[in-house]
């Protein structure tokens, strides 16, 4: 996809100074709300949800080893966020603007313990940053690492970080909704704070939304399902904008990174220090289309950039993409959260509609450019 693309969705939003993500409902029907995303460490604190069928007391035990806490120092200022311990080697997966512009970073285990980490690699397309321990020990707990594709909305979820410099707080709650288009981009000029990302184009995530409490300094935590395994890596939440009067905290409504793009992600980004992503080639706005005689939202091709896989395909100028790979595509940015979901490679199936009838082609994503 094209970076300018990218600004055009249901769900658009910004990241201002001081690591908040302002998100707001582009339908005028809606009062606008605000992504926050992450900073602190220190303390231990736990709410529950419901679920007694869940042993949340356990899943808690096993997994709050394996998630840390980030403090980040640099000429402007402190940070902080959270970190999943992501192997035996040391490495800690967090999110990108937890340690943008960071000039020392500290890692701080469940058990008190503080070592000093350098900056592997980080994405900012995807958000997702990776550390490595400089002096490691061999008593790491590496988290358990789950597959986003079995979940289903209604699961129970359990969310472990640090928000407001409590470390180790655990919340519980359920999936709200899988495949959330959420974008998010830098606002007010070029941040100075440490845990603010500077970034030369929108993040947009097809998030897993979730109902655990999630609050500033839950960004880089885990998301884990009823057994204990990573499904996600929480990076912000929405919240009603303080122009409204609206609280600056949990609403009930916060978003993870599914983790089959972290995996994806973070194993390029220990390999190699950065990472590819897939490029289709198009301009998009949202659109509808009528089929059986019902309008759905779909995305409609503005241009085509010539040689792009698109162009391979044969898609045209005037084409409402539908559904990439059975999936429902419900405006234009639903389509960039789906590309960027998948890998450089990767073959996918469209479905659009061209004067009035539905068409099926084949593309084979390519690297993106800048990657």
């Amino acid at each position: 996809m094209w970076t300018q693309v990218t600004a055009v969705g249901l769900l658009s939003a910004i990241l201002a100074s001081g690591g908040t993500y302002a998100v707001v409902q582009a339908s005028q029907d809606e009062q606008p709300v605000v992504l926050d995303a992450a900073p602190a460490t220190t303390a231990s604190a736990s709410t529950a949800a419901y679920s007694p069928s869940t042993d949340w007391g356990g899943v808690a035990a096993n997994v709050s080893p394996s998630v840390v806490a980030i403090s980040v120092e640099s000429n402007a200022g402190s940070g902080a966020g959270s970190g999943v311990v992501w192997d035996q080697e040391g490495h800690i997966v967090t999110n990108a603007h937890v340690v943008a512009g960071a000039q020392q970073v500290q890692v701080t285990l469940a058990d008190g313990r503080t070592y000093a980490a350098e900056i592997a690699g980080t994405d900012t397309s995807t958000d997702l940053a990776v550390l490595t321990l400089t002096s490691p020990p061999d008593d790491l707990h590496p988290i358990t690492v789950g597959d986003d594709e079995t979940l289903a909305v209604g699961d129970p979820v359990m969310a472990i970080g640090n928000p407001l410099g409590l470390s180790g707080t655990v919340t519980t709650g359920i999936i709200s909704a899988l495949d959330r288009p959420v974008t998010t981009e830098q606002a007010g000029g070029e941040s100075t704070q440490p845990g603010a990302m500077r970034q030369a184009e929108p993040v947009v995530t097809n998030a897993i939304q979730t109902s655990a409490a999630i609050n500033p300094g839950n960004s880089g935590g885990a998301l884990v399902d009823s057994n204990g395994a990573l499904i996600g890596i929480n990076s912000s939440i929405a919240s009603l904008s303080s122009s409204l009067g609206g609280q600056a905290g949990n609403i009930g409504i916060g978003f993870a990174i599914p983790v089959n793009e972290v995996s994806s992600i973070a194993g390029q980004l220990i390999e190699d220090g950065t990472a590819e992503h897939a490029f289709l080639g198009v301009g998009l706005s949202d659109a509808t289309t009528e089929l059986d005689g019902a309008t759905l939202y779909a995305a409609g091709v503005t241009q085509v950039e010539p040689g792009s896989p698109a162009d391979g395909a044969g898609l045209r100028q005037g084409d409402v993409i539908t559904q990439i790979d059975g999936e429902r595509v419900n405006g234009s940015l639903a389509l960039v959260a789906q590309v960027r979901q998948r890998t450089a490679g990767q073959e996918v199936e469209l479905s659009f509609v061209r004067d009035g009838e539905v068409q099926q082609v084949s593309v084979t994503l390519d690297v993106r450019a800048d990657s």
